[in-house]
């Protein structure tokens, strides 16, 4: 076989890099050796994998199939991988964390160091998840744990949960929107007049989950709700922000927070895991959050 984990390694790295050069780096080679590498595997496979673009190297068709190809074999070494290190030691090589986008996972920072200083042989990668994009990203194994899972989970499918607290929005408008004026409740019929900015649901394979939508309403969708945020602030929409934003945002005369006579409701927020997929850092992390005022430290938002 000529290609192998360590090749497709290879042809990972020099495409996320964008050269030879600073691939040969991140992979701790010389970059004459990383060139002969590659060389002798076009020789082998009969065909280009790079072209050169600039001062870019770049995929050609034909290695960029083998590339995309290759990367679903690469997760899945990796997950043997840290299955047969869990196994070996108890403690995975690497432990995925989603995060609910409406949370601030900067305040899990000194969470992390506190594992960090303590069992510093797992690798951590956070990302952020939307709406059903949490359930999702169990479903689709691109997390092993999810904090604030919002909702119920998707039927059949076998999670472990714990309850973790409540996730509490703010109807939110520019002070300078034609609501910021309107008298209170405003009724719904009012306010679906009214664009709405969204950010979307980041649910690859399970239906996605909208929230605070009125039937008809226009909707601008941003990437986060940073975005989110700042698209209310200059009056491009309204929409539901979490309460400690909106609240740090009205104190600051940058957005008004507006009563609606059918208010978001409060949403239940959960912890989640694959209940077959069970680690020592993974429980580390479980029992670590479930400790009083943590659910409540994510939802601090800070400038």
């Amino acid at each position: 076989m000529k290609i192998s984990l360590e090749a497709l390694a290879m042809l990972d790295a020099i495409e996320a890099r964008g050269s030879f050069a600073a691939a040969a780096d991140a992979l701790h080679r010389v970059p004459s050796a990383l060139t002969h590498a590659v060389r002798k595997l076009e020789e082998d496979l009969g065909f280009e994998l790079f072209q050169k673009v600039g001062r870019r190297a770049v995929l050609t068709a034909a290695g960029r199939t083998l590339l995309d190809d290759g990367r679903a074999l690469l997760r899945a070494a990796g997950d043997l991988e840290c299955r047969a290190r869990r196994i070996a030691t108890g403690w995975e090589s690497e432990l995925r964390i989603a995060i609910e986008g409406a949370l601030d996972a900067a305040a899990l920072n000194p969470i992390i160091a506190e594992f960090y200083a303590n069992y510093g042989g797992t690798r951590l990668k956070l990302m952020y998840e939307v709406l059903g994009g949490t359930w999702d990203s169990l479903a689709t194994g691109r997390a092993d744990l999810v904090i604030g899972a919002v909702g119920d989970p998707p039927p059949g499918a076998s999670y472990a949960t714990r309850s973790w607290g409540t996730l509490e929005f703010a109807f939110c408008v520019a002070p300078h929107h034609p609501l910021a004026d309107a008298p209170e409740p405003i009724p719904a019929d009012l306010a679906r007049q009214y664009r709405a900015i969204v950010v979307a649901d980041t649910s690859r394979q399970l239906v996605a989950r909208t929230a605070g939508l009125l039937d008809g309403q226009d909707t601008l969708t941003v990437p986060d709700i940073a975005a989110k945020a700042a698209a209310q602030r200059i009056g491009l929409g309204v929409g539901h922000l979490p309460i400690a934003l909106a609240e740090r945002e009205a104190a600051a005369g940058r957005l008004k927070i507006k009563k609606l006579d059918a208010p978001k409701p409060i949403a239940p927020l959960w912890l989640a895991w694959q209940s077959n997929q069970r680690g020592r850092a993974l429980d580390w992390f479980v029992e670590r959050l479930l400790e009083p005022g943590c659910a409540a430290l994510l939802q601090r938002i800070e400038d």
